[in-house]
């Protein structure tokens, strides 16, 4: 993946990339055994996304997206598991997923309706990762009893679904997002994976992104490589610590020290930001082609730290940036 990471990043993230990451068990990392998943420790899982995202972002993008869905499935009963958890954890099927403007609330950019035995959705995703590449997608949509409903759908252009051209992004544009148009899309309840009241799917959601982002240290050590002994050293140090608390913590229950949390993820960032300024700094004037590394890697930290964003994730990172 490495060597191929600038036209990744250029031309988008080749089938033959994912096909050796479905051949490779990586899909099911942490996927349950019984369906031939791994069922690795978290530790495993972390460090498999490290290695993957330092390689190439893009491509780790597309697959990480993938374990939501089956981490969804696991904890979930009924038709929907016994159909999808065994050919997503085994690999055989690719999940993408469409939730993120959940967090928009009060906002709904994706209602729900009751209908016909089902589900009828209507909105506009605005940002869907993977489109020509995944098989099925996670969608999440608002009801109006203010919950939030998540079914699996096929991901390809159908009734009531329709995806736009690829995003022209700053970074991780290789990735294959678009946008999505939902005009009355229905979906059995047999699709349903979810419903659950608003207020406590974002109250876990908040608790999740308050981790430190695996990627952020797979970019960090990337960035490294780009250095002299000397100056990687000052960063290696930092991130060795940083690294090691962050993953103590997100080995604890959620729910414990959040601020804690908070402030090790906002500082894993500033170093973040800071190993791939210097890796630019370092490789001169050549940086600023879009062929080298450096500067893919710097575009990347900035995807990094706006992906997944909350509140209280984005009002930590302004108040560190401002000192």
């Amino acid at each position: 993946m490495a060597p191929a990471a600038e036209r990744v990043d250029a031309e988008g993230v080749p089938a033959g990339h994912l096909q050796e990451i479905k051949r490779s068990g990586l899909l099911g990392v942490s996927a349950p055994r019984a369906y031939g998943g791994a069922e690795a420790p978290a530790a495993v899982a972390r460090e498999t996304a490290e290695i993957l995202s330092g390689a190439c972002a893009a491509t780790w993008f597309v697959q990480t997206q993938h374990h939501t869905p089956v981490r969804m499935l696991a904890r979930s009963d009924g038709p929907v598991r016994e159909r999808l958890l065994g050919p997503l954890s085994r690999g055989e099927l690719l999940s993408g997923v469409a939730y993120a403007h959940l967090r928009a609330h009060p906002r709904t950019p994706v209602r729900a309706v009751r209908d016909r035995g089902g589900w009828r959705f209507a909105g506009t995703v605005p940002w869907y990762t993977g489109w020509g590449l995944n098989d099925v997608l996670l969608l999440a949509g608002t009801t109006d009893g203010d919950e939030a409903l998540f079914a699996f759908a096929e991901a390809r252009d159908q009734p009531g679904l329709g995806a736009s051209e690829p995003l022209r992004l700053a970074a991780l544009g290789g990735a294959r997002t678009v946008s999505l148009e939902l005009d009355g899309l229905w979906l059995p309840d047999e699709a349903v994976v979810l419903r659950t009241p608003y207020d406590r799917w974002a109250a876990d959601d908040r608790l999740r992104t308050l981790d430190t982002n695996p990627a952020v240290f797979g970019l960090t050590r990337a960035a490294l490589t780009l250095l002299d002994e000397e100056t990687a050293a000052a960063f290696r140090a930092r991130l060795t610590r940083l690294r090691t608390a962050a993953y103590a913590l997100a080995d604890t229950a959620p729910g414990l020290r959040v601020q804690e949390r908070l402030d090790l993820r906002t500082e894993a960032f500033g170093l973040l930001q800071a190993a791939t300024t210097a890796a630019v700094v370092a490789g001169g004037g050549r940086t600023m082609l879009l062929t080298h590394r450096a500067q893919r890697l710097a575009r990347e930290a900035l995807f990094l730290q706006v992906q997944g964003q909350t509140r209280e994730t984005r009002a930590a990172q302004l108040s560190a940036l401002r000192g």
